[in-house]
């Protein structure tokens, strides 16, 4: 590493430490009536502009940009104050986390001949074996067999993976198509390898390959012979790390509120800052303004736990550790609410609105929309984001635990264009202050969520 490199990474260093010392010294400006409370559209683009800026390198999982952006949220909390969590010392939860990568090149033979269009999507391992065709684009016809591979060109890949994994398929091949490589784009290039949490049994993964059409044909030519899958993998260690803040509520058996989102994105992907304003900066500086608005007023009857979650987009890894390793019982948790790209509005939803995943499900968007939150129904049900969040995990544990976002799908997800300049700051602070006074309400036991009938998830 060049002088002038070392220079810079130390300017850098410096700098951000230096934006997290003036956020943590800058006095809140609280009015005497905390009920009163306005969410201010500069304070919530001053987060957005740290969180996202090319400083931060789009905060990718595990990494010590992700730390920083943790230190920040902490710093925040701190400044508000929050305190620290029952049991804990400071304001920062840290997990190891196994991420495995693809340490050489992968391949995919059939009779001996290897087939040189592999491009591997998702997952990998050794895996050999029959296979079976699939020319159906109808995913409902999807072969219960260990290796699939699928024929039809215009069939949605996203469709295919998810009828595979249903039917417990180990190696699913689609044809290399528009939806393939968009996928691989997505992915940065590169296979998307599950990470897990130090001291987890890693969980057996489906592969996904594409193939031309011209090694499909060769897999045709070869039907009844074994498809063989060799991807050589290593293993590193990484830390992840969770920002957490407290603010008792003054009856101890009342239990308290979660309040959270994921404060992680994709780094830099092929040489490109991914800056993650959206997704999820835009939830992350919510979680903060929520509290310096709930630590504003008089105290609660319950307490409210403020978590910014890392490894999100490695799967959930830091809200799974944050539910393994909680600081107050699972069971004094009567909700969470979790808060994702939460910055464009969902041309399906009413104007101002977020929608809030699993909304049947339970009680609790009732209980926020009767006390005046701009929340509604989730329009895109195919789309299963209820278990695509950090909610899910501890959904699964009895927590009535929803997501709410605002424009799910907006063409900016997993983009080098989900920056600052692509948010509507004006539909955040909007949302944001609707969601104030009935977590307050919440937080003051004036009623507590409950699953419907059926509404709580149950492990597979």
């Amino acid at each position: 590493m060049s002088k002038r490199v070392v220079r810079a990474n130390g300017l850098r260093a410096i700098g951000i430490a230096a934006a997290t010392l003036i956020a943590a010294l800058v006095p809140v400006q609280a009015p005497a009536d905390g009920e009163s409370w306005v969410v201010r559209p500069e304070w919530v683009k001053a987060h957005e502009d740290f969180l996202a800026s090319p400083a931060l390198q789009g905060r990718g999982s595990a990494t010590r940009d992700e730390a920083i952006a943790a230190a920040y949220v902490a710093a925040e909390f701190e400044k508000f104050g929050l305190k620290t969590a029952p049991g804990m010392t400071g304001y920062t939860q840290v997990a190891h986390v196994i991420r495995p990568r693809l340490s050489g090149t992968a391949s995919l033979t059939i009779a001996a001949r290897a087939l040189p269009s592999l491009k591997l999507l998702i997952g990998a391992d050794q895996i050999r074996g029959k296979f079976a065709f699939m020319q159906s684009s109808d995913p409902a016809q999807m072969p219960a067999a260990d290796i699939v591979v699928a024929t039809n060109q215009q069939a949605s890949v996203r469709a295919l993976i998810g009828a595979a994994r249903s039917k417990g398929v180990k190696l699913l091949i689609v044809p290399e198509s528009a939806g393939s490589q968009r996928l691989a784009a997505m992915l940065g290039q590169t296979p998307a390898l599950r990470s897990y949490l130090e001291g987890d049994t890693p969980r057996e993964a489906m592969a996904v390959a594409s193939l031309s059409a011209d090694d499909i044909a060769a897999l045709a030519a070869n039907a009844g012979g074994d498809v063989v899958l060799t991807a050589p993998i290593a293993r590193d260690v990484a830390d992840t790390t969770n920002a957490i803040g407290y603010l008792p509520g003054t009856d101890p058996v009342a239990g308290n509120l979660l309040i959270s989102a994921h404060l992680d994105h994709l780094g830099v992907v092929n040489g490109i800052v991914m800056p993650g304003a959206n997704d999820d900066a835009s939830g992350t500086a919510a979680v903060i303004e929520l509290a310096r608005a709930l630590a504003s007023g008089p105290p609660m009857r319950r307490g409210i736990l403020f978590v910014c979650y890392g490894s999100e987009e490695l799967g959930g890894l830091g809200s799974r550790y944050f539910g393994e390793h909680p600081p107050v019982p699972l069971s004094s948790i009567v909700a969470n609410l979790e808060l994702e790209m939460i910055g464009a509005q969902d041309p399906k939803l009413p104007v101002g609105h977020l929608m809030m995943t699993g909304f049947e499900r339970s009680t609790f968007g009732d209980i926020l929309r009767k006390n005046g939150a701009l929340v509604a129904p989730d329009p895109y049900p195919e789309e299963d984001f209820f278990q695509r969040s950090d909610n899910y995990s501890l959904a699964l544990k009895g927590i009535v635990a929803h997501t709410v976002s605002g424009w799910a799908v907006t063409p900016t997800y997993h983009q080098p264009t989900d920056n600052v300049a692509s948010l509507d700051i004006g539909y955040m602070t909007r949302a944001i202050q609707s969601l104030v006074a009935p977590l307050r309400a919440i937080a003051n036991g004036a009623e507590t969520p409950q699953w419907k009938p059926g509404g709580r998830p149950q492990e597979k």
